[in-house]
């Protein structure tokens, strides 16, 4: 992670803890100047996945760019690295104001084929990911978030080779209670809907539904780093009960250039 300035805490006026939801995406773009750092770890059943996004404005808030990274460890294949996604995140509707209740940002993805398909860590070929998340202000304490989106792989692959092309959707949603501005209480819910490759040009279905309760904090500082720590119990929903496991999250948020030169 890229190294900043730490100041002292900052206790005035405290900034509320934003776009730093576990599983469902909220439609806050990065503010100009302002880059983001997050970590996720998941650990189910001896297995785990960690997770590194980086989100940086594109000229202003309207443009957002991202990439995501994954390290991924199961008993079977090891461990190694997953596919990766690069995002554009386009805020159509709200802004950084205060009197902003309703938020809209289009994200659509392109998914690069970094993982093993043999080692089922990766799909095997590129990919292209759409969704759309949206957050409102219900009140001064309570926020919901909403997400759609789905995934299309041209000449995905099995771990014995076979292509077919595969789809997946999401339904996803959220509300968060803002106990302190810097103290969230947090509810979220997935529903996953997927396609795997079982031989050539021949798929299966199957679902998925989450549950993930968690907390995140925050810490702010005079320099304007926001650290965000956050921990979840996820709940699979489904009759395989070993994939609850735990979750966990960090975010470092910090302005990159001065006022000045904004």
């Amino acid at each position: 992670m890229a190294g900043v300035a730490v100041g002292a805490p900052l206790h005035a006026q405290t900034p509320p803890i934003q776009d730093n939801s576990f599983l469902v995406e909220e439609a806050y773009n990065q503010g100009p100047g302002v880059v983001q750092h997050i970590s996720t770890f998941t650990s189910s059943g001896g297995a785990w996945v960690y997770g590194f996004t980086q989100e940086w404005p594109l000229g202003g808030m309207r443009s957002q760019g991202s990439y995501a990274l994954a390290l991924a460890h199961d008993s079977a294949h090891g461990t190694g690295p997953g596919d990766v996604a690069l995002n554009y995140r386009y805020q159509l509707i709200g802004t950084a104001s205060a009197a902003d209740r309703l938020f809209l940002a289009p994200r659509v993805s392109v998914l690069l084929p970094a993982g093993s398909w043999r080692a089922m860590r990766g799909s095997g070929s590129l990919g292209l990911q759409v969704n759309l998340p949206a957050s409102v202000q219900l009140s001064r304490l309570v926020s919901a978030h909403l997400n759609a989106g789905a995934t299309f792989v041209p000449r995905a692959r099995d771990v014995m080779g076979a292509r077919a092309a595969t789809w997946g959707f999401n339904l996803a949603g959220s509300t968060i209670l803002a106990v302190r501005p810097d103290l969230n209480l947090m509810l979220e819910g997935v529903w996953l809907r997927t396609q795997q490759v079982v031989s050539d040009g021949v798929t299966s279905w199957s679902s998925t539904t989450l549950l993930n309760p968690g907390v995140r904090w925050a810490f702010n500082f005079r320099s304007g780093l926001q650290v965000v720590p956050g921990v979840a119990w996820t709940v699979d929903l489904g009759p395989d009960s070993d994939s609850d496991g735990l979750f966990l999250y960090l975010s470092f948020e910090h302005p990159f250039r001065s006022e000045q030169q904004r």
